[in-house]
């Protein structure tokens, strides 16, 4: 939790031939740890710190892939000896239409928005731990190229955004080669319901799980369609599923029936001349069958080249993809807590270096977040210092005298939340605004802990 030991951790291996920079990443990246919806004045919270910042963000011989590479590399420490890892992958727009000075964005949904693309693939746990980010790819949409979306059929792959899939999967791929002992899962929501993408997966020997909106052509004698084969399978067994609140829902849990078939995909013709083969797939139906009378039904229509033979297994996919919602959650972070679209650069590659520092600093909030939620009991000293857990419970119980035992880990993140603003019952879990809120204030208690207590 020390903001110094965890920069240092992320970032402390970075390499430009030059340790000046790696020093100033470290340094950047504690004071973004400390405030992390602050504007860059703010975390600095001096001239001299503010202008080596924007000289650092402003330096053109520093590439965003030179910032991440040192946490990708702690971020493969923490895959070892894992089972099973899932590369969940999403795709959101960063608006920066109230940036017009910004140069280098791109159109979004239309003219009158601009900014660019973030595609972003994470490391979670099925058991929805986010171990570290794999890559983040970022392109912006040329304003000469808008009301051309119908000749898209006529391009390759390659040319199109579609590539995100393939360029995240390969990524996977070579992280593979290194942990031949864990199991690593691409995962992509129906966007990433591509033929190349399995083809690809196919030649790669890389697993992967999508959730699937073609009905596609398979090999069978009575049904040549997809969707209705499957639904022809018997129940197999049923499911309940923990949804998480969105804008347009609360949180509830749903009882999903599970129905799953092994099936030949025939070739599309338009792939016809990139030469893949027919492919071996597994298909996942699971149904809400009886919703609430006011709550949209949920129906997941899941593709994977992963065996998929019994109930178990069909579960444990489906489980797999409900996991897919927690880079959704690193987006929100993203957003609302280091709130990259209030960011104010001149250039977009200067925005482009400060997403690399705060993406880290928002997988680290959405990591505290779901460990404490996972492993309550834990205790605290897994995540904290002496210092950091006695100042918090000294300051929320207004007393100079801390337990001789620490607090477990849920406590303690509750604690957190309430210096946030989290006023929630009990059965409620802290979301991760409240937390960073709060994680801002404990710097600062810390702080003032240590200043009085220097020998703790």
């Amino acid at each position: 939790m020390d903001p110094g030991k965890w920069a240092e951790q992320e970032f402390g291996q970075a390499q430009w031939g030059d340790q000046r920079l790696t020093k100033r990443l470290v340094v950047l990246a504690t004071q973004r740890t400390a405030m992390p919806n602050a504007s860059v004045p703010q975390s600095c919270q001096n001239l001299a710190g503010t202008r080596a910042a924007y000289r650092f963000y402003d330096n053109d011989q520093i590439e965003v892939e030179q910032i991440l590479e040192p946490h990708r590399r702690a971020s493969l420490q923490r895959l070892q000896r894992r089972a099973v890892v899932l590369a969940v992958q999403d795709t959101t727009q960063v608006d920066l239409t109230d940036h017009p000075h910004t140069q280098g964005t791109g159109y979004l949904q239309d003219l009158k928005h601009t900014g660019f693309l973030l595609h972003s693939t994470l490391w979670v746990t099925p058991q929805r731990e986010p171990l570290g980010l794999i890559q983040q790819q970022v392109w912006i949409r040329d304003p000469a190229d808008f009301g051309k979306k119908h000749q898209r059929d006529k391009r390759l792959i390659t040319e199109k955004e579609s590539q995100k899939w393939l360029t995240s999967l390969q990524a996977v791929a070579d992280v593979q080669k290194k942990l031949r002992e864990t199991q690593l899962v691409s995962v992509g929501d129906c966007e990433a319901d591509l033929y190349a993408l399995c083809g690809e997966a196919q030649r790669l020997e890389q697993s992967f799980l999508v959730r699937a909106c073609r009905d596609r052509l398979i090999e069978d004698e009575a049904e040549k369609h997809l969707w209705k084969y499957l639904t022809k399978q018997p129940m197999a067994g049923t499911l309940e599923v923990a949804l998480p609140r969105q804008a347009d829902r609360p949180a509830r849990t749903a009882t999903l029936s599970i129905r799953f078939a092994q099936v030949i995909l025939r070739v599309p013709l338009r792939e016809v001349k990139q030469g893949y083969p027919q492919i071996t797939a597994w298909v996942i139906l699971a149904q809400e069958e009886m919703p609430a009378p006011l709550d949209k039904p949920i129906t997941w229509k899941l593709l994977t080249n992963i065996p998929t033979q019994d109930l178990a297994q069909a579960i444990e996919r489906v489980n797999w993809y409900s996991c897919r919602w927690v880079v959704e959650m690193f987006h929100r972070v993203l957003k609302s807590g280091c709130r990259i679209e209030k960011r104010q650069f001149d250039d977009l590659n200067n925005t482009r270096r400060f997403l690399g520092v705060d993406s880290v600093v928002a997988w680290r909030v959405l990591y505290l977040t779901l460990v404490s939620r996972t492993v309550p009991q834990m205790s605290c000293t897994a995540l904290l210092e002496v210092y950091e857990w006695q100042a918090l419970y000294c300051f929320l119980h207004k007393t100079n005298q801390p337990p001789t035992q620490p607090p477990t880990l849920g406590e303690v993140m509750r604690w957190i939340a309430q210096l946030g603003g989290f006023t929630g019952s009990r059965k409620m879990q802290p979301g991760t605004t409240v937390l960073w809120q709060g994680l801002q204030r404990l710097s600062d208690i810390s702080q003032a802990w240590l200043v009085f207590h220097p020998d703790t």
